[in-house]
């Protein structure tokens, strides 16, 4: 049975809205015909599924059946490399073997001394700022500030202002030739493909320093693990190209989502004051380590339910190598298949008061196929402790000393690229807590 969905215009399809806003597109389809919608972006077919059986299908049942080889991840790969959030099959394995050690949860337990301090230097900035800040740029600035001590073993204080600025530029760029009718090849020397390569040299001098460094200068990081870290068929270590991969993959996808589910936490904890101050109760006025992190439930809540309605990576993009079978209805082969944290956690059909803001809703675990902030299956985000370690120390540490309102008048919009950020930033005033 053919899925039900939009007609669209005749040429492109569902592509001119999809290209003016993603979101309300993705969210009208669901609306208006379910849990499996067929959708045409151009020559392309897709389905958008949205049932927590389709998408614990998709993303881990059946997950052999879908890949990455969409359009999107190709523009990825062009400026990540064939990293591990970008390689597929045998290679990607190995890959997540290697880097497997430095998640462990002991591992990253260690990190939690450099998540405060980067967090303490964050609050010194606040606490010494006379206007409104602009959050999100701050959150940015200290999860790159713990990515690079941690994961890659070096200080990027005196490179945070060009990778934010690198970092936003090349996610743009990366989302607007996804929904492009034709994307010209990288070689053609376009407006666009000129600006994309000068991006890419800016965080190409970053990254290969740093494995210059520390091949020089082993440390107790990522990058040093992979540098000695041996193919267990072949003997052989990484090269440097494999090693800038995997180094641009954490540039990129190792502080924005952090980054940007903080700046959305602090939003909600300025439109519900109340939240505010029962954190700021259960947190106490003790310094915060990673030892409290379990006696601090509404910390963790808070976090999660922000992710429900703000979640990092809002669309997962597939493709289906072969047919297959959905809720009954048909997934051609070479076909797109999209499922949708943003809309699966605000269905109605899922969940109570799906809009509103209840961090209490997460006192017990959600079913599965409801919620699924880091992906979901084998390809579940290999960091998600690390991450959800980092943003609880950052906000606990900053909570404790701050109340951030944010600024009247201020947009707050949605930015749906790779990741969802606030289009305008987040300019917040800094109280006292």
């Amino acid at each position: 049975m053919i899925a039900p969905g939009p007609r669209g215009s005749f040429l492109l399809g569902s592509l001119p809205d999809a290209q003016r806003d993603p979101i309300g597109m993705f969210q009208r389809a669901f609306n208006d015909y379910g849990d499996v919608v067929r959708l045409r972006f151009g020559y392309l077919t897709a389905h958008l599924i949205s049932s927590p059986a389709g998408v614990n299908h998709v993303l881990a049942e059946n997950n052999k059946n879908y890949g990455k080889q969409t359009r999107g991840f190709k523009n990825l790969r062009r400026v990540m490399g064939n990293g591990l959030l970008t390689a597929e099959g045998d290679f990607w394995k190995k890959q997540r073997r290697l880097a497997q050690p430095a998640f462990h949860r002991q591992k990253i337990a260690g990190f939690a001394e450099s998540m405060l301090r980067a967090a303490g230097r964050c609050a010194e900035r606040l606490a010494a700022a006379r206007a409104p800040v602009d959050v999100a740029a701050e959150m940015m600035r200290v999860t790159l500030e713990i990515v690079g001590e941690t994961l890659l073993g070096t200080q990027v204080a005196g490179d945070t202002d060009r990778v934010q600025s690198v970092v936003g530029d090349l996610l743009r760029a990366a989302n607007q030739r996804m929904t492009r009718f034709i994307d010209l090849p990288p070689p053609l020397p376009t407006r666009s493909n000129l600006r994309l390569r000068g991006w890419l040299r800016v965080l190409d001098e970053i990254v290969l320093r740093i494995i210059a460094e520390r091949r020089k200068a082993p440390g107790d990081d990522l990058i040093s693990m992979l540098l000695v870290a041996r193919d267990e068929e072949t003997g052989q270590t990484m090269t440097d190209g494999q090693l800038r991969d995997e180094a641009m993959t954490i540039f990129l996808a190792g502080h924005e989502t952090t980054a940007n589910t903080l700046t959305w936490t602090w939003l909600l904890l300025s439109r519900y004051p109340a939240a505010a101050r029962a954190l700021r109760a259960e947190l106490g006025n003790t310094p915060i380590t990673a030892a409290d992190l379990p006696r601090l439930p509404l910390l963790k809540m808070l976090i999660e339910e922000s992710m429900r309605l703000y979640p990092p990576a809002w669309l997962i993009a597939r493709s289906a190598t072969g047919a297959d079978e959905i809720d009954g209805y048909e997934i051609p082969a070479q076909s797109l298949v999209f499922v949708s944290p943003y809309i699966v956690h605000r269905s109605p059909r899922l969940w109570r008061d799906p809009e509103g803001f209840d961090p209490e809703r997460f006192a017990q675990a959600p079913p599965r196929g409801t919620y699924f902030p880091f992906g979901g299956g084998p390809r579940q985000c290999i960091g998600n402790g690390f991450a959800m370690m980092e943003a609880q120390l950052v906000l606990a540490t900053l909570a404790q000393k701050f109340a951030l309102e944010l600024v009247p008048g201020h947009p707050v919009a949605l930015e749906p690229s790779i990741t969802l950020r606030p289009r305008h930033g987040m300019r917040m005033s800094v109280r006292p807590a």
